[in-house]
């Protein structure tokens, strides 16, 4: 009787063990899983990047805002007749404008006669 015993329990260990350790187990399987989800949740980082670059070139190629907006903030370059004004913190350096300042205005001569 006790050799039956060892021999079935025997027989039942052989038996787990491809559903817990070998190919196509609950532990493969489970890894398998922690992969899939982390390729998922770079999917998804991939694709709210590539949604975001198609409507920047979007915007680019359909409107002149974007490529204002881009001038003036990696440029620095500002409109004809506009005066910049930038504010600064205790340590903070100026930026350097890739504008041509205008010239400074004539200066009006007032004693000339009117006709």
């Amino acid at each position: 009787m006790r050799l039956i015993t060892i021999a079935l329990a025997a027989l039942l260990l052989m038996i787990q063990y491809p559903l817990w350790i070998g190919k196509g187990g609950w532990l493969s399987v489970a890894d398998m899983r922690g992969q899939v989800e982390a390729v998922r949740l770079k999917t998804e980082q991939l694709k709210a990047r590539n949604g975001k670059l198609e409507s920047e070139v979007r915007d680019l190629k359909e409107g002149t805002g974007a490529v204002e907006e881009r001038a003036r903030y990696e440029l620095g370059m500002i409109k004809q007749n506009e005066i910049f004004v930038q504010v600064l913190r205790k340590d903070e350096q100026p930026t350097v404008s890739m504008t041509v300042p205008p010239p400074p205005p004539q200066p009006k001569d007032k004693d000339k006669p009117k006709p």
